[in-house]
């Protein structure tokens, strides 16, 4: 008569433990789902109730309520189908009332009763992972991607039923979740010239410091971002575990083996919208094109076309690291630890330069305004790049290679991390004395620039951190010198330099 299952809902990129609890009882025969469920949860009675009579099962033809424990969270998905049905057969006696009691289902049901692949199986069965978790077979990589030891897999519901009874065996095949990534990354080494954007997109990688490029179309602002993940070093365990949960979450496509192995890199339209970009939404709340960047890339290409006040949503993201979206039922918090890298025009014609550029002077003034300051001033690197030189493209060969350059960021990450516990782009103002310490004529250098107003305090702080990881870069693992600190400087241009302001 009454039956209780343990199952999983979303709520953002975290699951969450639900108790399905079934009590069918005398009354007018019928079905209703309590709980805080959505209409895709509510439409589990047709589906469940259609896969009973797919496989054979006898329907109850009473009463049944189904209670969706806590009721004060909201359930979403097609994920409880399982369970539901499940519960269902227990609470009408069909099923013995202890054969669940150390289980979790997790799948979503088919009118022929069969058991289909549900959205954020990763984070789902992480919610559950202390327990033995039924899955259906597309989703046996990615519950095993999310550290869930004892995942099984069935075909249908009819097989369910009969593992339950012991009269058959449960699917435990889901691929190789060790399976690496093979896809092949765009190797450095196709850029002809370009030696500061090279140093700068370096520079970034190692110490986690945002990038922006400014240039004329063709000088391949695109093709030096598009380069940078294979230059970033491997993702640490906890890392591919946050960016599978999330990757999970927004039915973004992975490896093969259901996790995450390599930096994500993200390039949104400039059309994207700020619920896309940040995330959120109404029903479901999904994660943005921030929160799938994390642990990796998000490139914003043509940056002067993205609406401003979508731009300017970036800003609590990127220094806090995670971003807080708050609707009238639910306040959830995404991941957010992305690096930066923009690209823009330096003007609306894009040729920037005096003399060819025909934007007049109130086009240049629209198009610069686009920027806020205080975004602008949270990119460590503003780097202009200038079209290719005609012996680089013709004459030049090969430039330096993805895996040299790798090799000297993972060097400098590693001698980071061991001192600060961070990238450099992290580190805190108050230590900077103690793992940036300054030489003499450094100091020297950087007094100057604030007298003339050419470095805010904020700027100050940035230009430190550069140039620690330049220094880190350099050899120099204690003293930042003065070298460090004018590399540092000359890789910050102001927005005027950059468009060629008149």
């Amino acid at each position: 008569m009454f039956a209780t299952v343990r199952s999983t809902t979303l709520l953002g990129v975290v699951g969450r433990a639900v108790d399905v609890e079934v009590h069918v009882g005398v009354g007018l025969p019928g079905f209703t789902i309590v709980g805080q469920p959505d209409e895709v949860c509510r439409e589990s009675r047709d589906r469940v109730r259609a896969a009973f009579l797919s496989r054979g099962f006898a329907w109850p033809n009473r009463r049944i309520t189904v209670n969706l424990a806590p009721s004060g969270e909201r359930k979403g998905g097609a994920g409880l189908d399982l369970a539901i049905a499940v519960a269902v057969l227990i609470a009408d006696e069909q099923l013995p009332p202890q054969v669940a009691d150390r289980l979790a289902f997790v799948a979503e049901l088919g009118l022929d009763g069969s058991l289909r692949s549900v959205i954020g199986a990763a984070p789902l069965v992480a919610a559950v992972r202390d327990r033995r978790v039924v899955v259906a077979l597309g989703n046996v990589a990615a519950a095993r991607a999310a550290g869930a030891v004892d995942v099984v897999a069935a075909r249908d519901l009819a097989q369910v039923i009969a593992c339950l009874r012991d009269d058959d065996e449960w699917l435990a095949d889901g691929g190789d979740e060790t399976a690496p990534d093979d896809a092949q990354l765009p190797d450095l080494a196709d850029v002809r010239g370009q030696p500061v954007a090279r140093l700068a997109l370096e520079i970034a990688a190692a110490g986690g410091h945002h990038l922006l490029l400014v240039g004329p179309p063709g000088a391949g602002k695109s093709m030096l971002a598009r380069r940078l993940p294979g230059i970033l070093p491997p993702l640490t365990d906890d890392q591919a575990l946050s960016c599978t949960m999330v990757h999970s979450a927004a039915h973004v496509s992975m490896s093969t083996s259901g996790r995450v192995t390599r930096p994500p890199f993200r390039s949104p339209h400039h059309s994207v919208s700020l619920v896309g970009l940040i995330g959120g939404g109404t029903s479901a709340m999904r994660p943005g094109e921030i929160s799938l960047a994390s642990e990796g890339v998000l490139f914003l290409d043509e940056l002067g076309e993205f609406a401003p006040s979508v731009l300017d949503a970036l800003r609590q993201p990127i220094e806090e690291g995670v971003v807080h979206v708050s609707r009238a039922r639910t306040t959830l918090t995404f991941p957010a630890r992305f690096l930066l890298v923009a690209a823009a025009n330096p003007c609306p014609c894009g040729a920037g330069a005096p003399g060819v550029c025909v934007c007049d002077d109130a086009a240049r003034a629209k198009y610069v305004r686009r920027f806020s300051g205080p975004l602008l001033d949270r990119f460590d690197l503003r780097v202009s790049v200038g079209l290719p030189r005609v012996d680089d493209l013709v004459d030049g060969g090969k430039g330096e290679s993805s895996s040299a350059v790798a090799a000297r960021v993972l060097c400098a990450r590693t001698i980071a991390i061991e001192r600060n516990g961070s990238v450099n782009a992290k580190i805190a103002v108050d230590d900077f004395d103690t793992v940036a310490p300054l030489a003499p004529a450094a100091r020297a250098l950087l007094r100057r620039e604030l007298e003339v107003g050419r470095l805010s305090g904020r700027g100050l702080h940035r230009v430190r951190r550069v140039a620690r990881t330049i220094a880190d870069l350099d050899g120099a693992p204690v003293i930042v010198g003065e070298s460090h600190v004018a590399t540092a400087l000359q890789l910050r241009t102001g927005l005027g330099v950059l468009t060629g302001g008149r």
